[in-house]
């Protein structure tokens, strides 16, 4: 029911808004998280739907603490979960919050991250022109300073580098904190995936939107605090790019070979969507690092692929010197060489699996020396 103060705005804010908080052990954060719910400047309707996932701390007290307040600022609360012994994970419980909500736009929010005021409003009049996009924001870290060059990437990606950079061990170009997209695109692509702690549900979200034929758009205004602390659910699945073979190892814990089965695991969604999305469309392609990162890409490729690979290329004259690297691996006879050469002597396109940002400026200005464009003549793969 819509206040009399609603009654001269526009007929598409009367459309409601569903803010999806999964929670799980989230008491330290959930007041200032639900406080960024109440601030919301929106002048349309709104609700939220939470999911609570077997919190053994004080998350269900606080959350019906703030439901008075909500309801009194005119958002309905819709409070949902269970009290199982264990979690049933991220995916299980975004998705369940979604399914109890019934907003046409859905505006997900993690329990221990801060929206600015503006983000439900301006991230809604995003949607109005693109409802097959996920749109994200800008976002501050908390605290500052930590994960500074993931920051700068969330930060300053152009439009065009939203798509062109999907291929990277940083994720979602658009990350999931900041997500905000129409309930119809949503039930389009599908749930999220519901394997639990260490399954990459936002990044498998992604690629299949992408798949779909949806767009990615950032509101280039900081419209969140996304928080950095050791019990983030992002952290569980994240990628370091020196991972070794996801094998068990000996002299490891069970919790230290389950996260180095997990990278492995995003490591292989992020190669078949690669070798989907772009290398099945090259009839050849030189892969720029011919160290650790760029031997592992060539070893994880289909044999269709690496028989595309023309050289490898890098700057360190002791891999240049050996001019070739062996697939040693290879049931072929004989077996694969592939020639390392300097990339000033490589031919594109290029595959990159070197790191933005970590040599100083020197991979940016050997790019821009060779007059290449990205997204044509190379992709990120670091």
């Amino acid at each position: 029911v819509l206040c009399s103060s609603h009654a001269s705005v526009p007929l598409f804010y009367h459309l409601l808004q569903s803010i999806i908080l999964p929670v799980h052990n989230a008491a330290c954060w959930l007041d200032e998280c639900l406080r960024s719910v109440l601030e919301q400047d929106f002048q349309g309707t709104m609700e939220l739907s939470v999911f609570n996932d077997a919190s053994k701390d004080d998350s269900q007290a606080i959350i019906e603490k703030w439901t008075a307040s909500l309801e009194r600022r005119g958002i309905s609360t819709v409070v949902s979960g269970h009290h199982s012994l264990l979690p049933r994970g991220v995916g299980y419980a975004k998705n369940q919050a979604v399914a109890k909500s019934r907003g046409e736009n859905l505006c997900f929010l993690d329990a221990d991250d801060v929206m600015m005021p503006q983000r439900v409003r301006l991230q809604h009049q995003a949607t109005l022109d693109h409802p097959n996009c996920i749109v994200g924001c800008r976002v501050k870290r908390q605290p500052d300073g930590s994960t500074e060059r993931y920051t700068r990437w969330i930060n300053s990606l152009t439009p065009e580098q939203l798509l062109t950079q999907a291929y990277t061990s940083h994720g979602p170009t658009v990350i999931m904190p900041t997500w905000f997209c129409t309930r119809s695109w949503f039930e389009h692509v599908g749930k999220f995936d519901e394997g639990g702690k260490g399954v990459p549900e936002d990044l498998l979200f992604f690629y299949a939107s992408l798949r779909k034929g949806g767009g990615l758009l950032r509101v280039d205004e900081c419209l969140l605090t996304y928080r950095y602390h050791p019990q983030a659910a992002s952290l569980a699945v994240h990628e370091h790019t020196n991972a070794q073979a996801h094998l068990p190892k000996k002299g490891c814990s069970d919790k230290q070979n389950s996260k180095r089965s997990s990278r492995e695991t995003i490591w292989s969604h992020r190669v078949v969507f690669l070798q989907e999305r772009i290398l099945c469309q090259w009839d050849s392609f030189t892969i720029w690092n011919a160290g650790k990162q760029g031997r592992k890409l060539y070893r994880s490729l289909s044999p269709a692929n690496q028989s595309k690979v023309i050289a490898f290329c890098d700057v360190d004259e002791s891999k240049i010197k050996k001019g070739y690297y062996t697939y040693e691996d290879s049931k072929e006879r004989p077996k694969p060489r592939i020639p390392v050469k300097h990339f000033r002597d490589a031919s594109p396109p290029f595959i990159i699996c070197v790191k933005l940002d970590m040599t100083g400026g020197v991979l940016e200005d050997n790019l821009r020396s060779l007059n290449l464009k990205e997204g044509l003549d190379y992709y990120h793969f670091n």
